[in-house]
């Protein structure tokens, strides 16, 4: 399924840049950054749990946040793109 995971990490304190910096990589080990502070994720439901459980102990829940949307298999007549950075299908080959 497409899980689209985003993300608010206040960064006014070092720690809060730290965070920043961890979520965005264990993000990057899940999914594909289409925006600054957004991944799409092609997971199942056991993956998810566990990207959301690492998360959650990353952030805090004071400053932070934390949002996942569930688009589920049949996404791609819920995803439109418009503007730079051309979209892509995340079940597509990546080349690394």
């Amino acid at each position: 399924m497409l899980v689209l995971i985003t993300y608010d990490v206040n960064t006014q304190t070092a720690a809060g840049r730290t965070r920043l910096r961890k979520v965005a990589k264990e993000c990057t080990n899940y999914g594909q950054r289409v925006q600054n502070s957004v991944f799409e994720c092609q997971i199942d439901a056991a993956k998810c749990r566990q990207v959301k459980d690492i998360l959650e102990k990353i952030i805090d829940k004071e400053t932070d946040s934390l949002r996942f949307y569930y688009l589920g298999e049949k996404y791609k007549n819920k995803v439109e793109h418009v503007g730079a950075k051309a979209g892509f299908d995340v079940m597509d080959t990546l080349i690394l």
